[in-house]
């Protein structure tokens, strides 16, 4: 496999060095397949985090889903697929974040009592048995087996306290598993090389985001997701509030390469947004704004020999009440006149005034008022060439499009009230978070959820660089109400593909977490 893992953090510093990348969409709708939902299973109350990542195991025909409401592992029998059954819940010994299954074993991450404090990861079989733990970094918030299932690697995201006075240092874990699960050893892979003074300082690149108070880089960088390439040798970690990727070589337990991913010109043709809900309908188009990319979900696949990276364009802040926050509207900020001699016109409510930005980038030239208008998410998934760390590929404005077109009473609806009409115009859109890709026959396609909308995007991208829009499906009834769990589907979250080989149907699956609603759906997959 001709893979140049290493030049993505070098090449990409020279393409992106400017923070901006915007490219043609160019997609066309593809009607290649269309789902349904088969069935739906409430696994907790609503808005309690009852399920959100989720595992799927084809010898048992097991779910495996981590319960941070009664912080334990529930298995779900998923042997008819219409009507899948909890069978068990395994208690855990802390809150856990993400689970994963390879060979028969079970991959936990469960959090410390303290956020900031270093973390584990719980091992099981697949019958529900406990066969070790390991220690990993602080606040492990991913976990992902290498493709051979010899090893695991987390995501440790070493998020502040919610006062902000302790700063655990972001970090990869890398758990080796080739001697048993009961003698399983951990290597943490740190950041601390690139902190100021640093042997490595100079490698990191300036667009890459450390901004917390008196944080070093180390305690900076929160590892968010983790996506293994296809040859099991390289680890590709989002660093969301970073706006950042970390490039892990998992044979030498290394960091390759950081690398700043850049923002997205809303202003281009065909990357639009509607940035506020004061203009009381549906209006996408061109602004005078940037979106950094800062991806929650992220997949590897492989494409005409070459290495590819997806990811799902969310977006995050950070807020913490009086101690510190990084949030503003375009209406509170003070505008740099020369780039913005209309400021006054931008900053009404009905235009820019409404959208949500960082005070965190912008100020480009240090003078204390801000020279662009920087949101946080791009409202897009996209596509990226793991080689050289260029977009190929993004899906510009069409997330929002295709809702105003498929559901326009209820365009860019939050996840836990009802109707609530346009009330995430103003921060995020649908907001793209989780993610996963399937092959279907010789066919690539990346099944994208809205975490807010509540629906599924579909994509396929076989070809790279020229990905076309499928279908784009919601379980939601927008009658019912969310506190009582009669809205259906909210805050999808976890995504499992389940090829038709690995079924209990013999038909190819997606399983869906909804951490918000609780609940656990399978949809259906036909292909055309």
């Amino acid at each position: 496999m001709l893979v140049r893992h290493r030049s993505i953090g070098m090449v990409s510093a020279a393409i992106v060095a400017a923070g901006l990348v915007a490219l043609p969409v160019g997609a066309q709708e593809s009607a290649s397949l269309s789902m349904a939902p088969l069935a739906t299973l409430s696994l907790g109350a609503f808005d309690e985090g009852a399920t959100e990542i989720i595992a799927y195991d084809a010898a048992t025909m097991t779910v495996f889903s981590v319960n941070g409401e009664t912080d334990a592992l529930d298995l779900i029998d998923l042997s008819d697929p219409a009507a899948p059954t909890l069978t068990a819940s395994l208690p855990l010994p802390g809150s856990p974040t993400s689970v994963d299954v390879r060979n028969g074993i079970v991959a936990v991450a469960v959090l410390a009592e303290e956020d900031s404090t270093p973390g584990s990861v719980v091992l099981f079989d697949t019958a529900g048995t406990q066969l070790g733990s390991v220690t990993v970094g602080a606040h492990p918030d991913d976990v992902t087996f290498t493709p051979d299932g010899l090893k695991v690697v987390t995501a440790d995201e070493g998020e502040p306290s919610g006062d902000y006075s302790v700063d655990g240092e972001g970090s990869v874990t890398i758990i080796d598993l080739s001697a048993g699960a009961a003698a399983a050893t951990a290597t943490v892979v740190g950041f601390a090389d690139f902190n100021e003074g640093g042997p490595r300082a100079a490698e990191l690149p300036a667009g890459v985001r450390i901004y917390g108070p008196d944080a070093t880089v180390a305690q900076d960088l929160e590892p968010e997701f983790v996506a293994i390439s296809p040859d099991g040798s390289t680890a590709f970690v989002s660093l969301q509030e970073n706006n950042a990727l970390a490039v892990i070589d998992i044979v030498d337990a290394s960091v390759t390469a950081i690398v700043d991913l850049g923002m997205k010109d809303f202003s281009v043709e065909g990357s639009g947004i509607d940035p506020t809900d004061e203009d009381g309908g549906i209006n996408i188009a061109p602004m005078p704004a940037y979106g950094l990319y800062m991806p929650d979900g992220i997949a590897a696949y492989e494409a005409g020999g070459a290495l590819y990276l997806v990811s799902a364009n969310e977006g995050d802040t950070r807020d913490f009440d009086d101690v510190f926050s990084e949030e503003s509207e375009v209406g509170e900020m003070t505008l740099d006149p020369e780039a913005f001699p209309d400021a006054a016109a931008l900053q009404a409510e009905g235009a820019l005034g409404k959208l949500e930005t960082t005070l965190a980038s912008g100020d480009t030239d240090g003078d204390g008022d801000f020279d662009r208008i920087v949101a946080t998410g791009a409202r897009s998934f996209s596509i990226w060439d793991a080689a050289t760390g260029t977009v190929v590929f993004d899906s510009g404005d069409q997330m929002e499009q295709v809702i105003a077109e498929r559901n326009p009473e209820h365009f860019n609806s939050t996840h836990d009230e009802q109707p609530s009409f346009e009330d995430r115009s103003d921060n995020a859109g649908p907001e793209p978070e989780g993610l996963v890709l399937g092959t279907i026959g010789e066919r690539t396609f990346a099944f994208i959820g809205a975490e807010r909308q509540g629906g599924i995007f579909v994509y396929e991208i076989t070809d790279p660089t020229a990905a076309s829009f499928v279908d784009y499906a919601e379980n939601r009834d927008w009658t019912g109400d969310p506190a009582a769990g009669t809205a259906g589907d909210l805050g999808p979250e976890g995504l499992v593909f389940v090829p038709a080989a690995d079924s209990p149907s013999g038909s190819d699956l997606l399983l869906v977490a909804n951490e918000v609603s609780g609940t656990l759906t399978v949809w259906g997959i036909t292909p055309a």
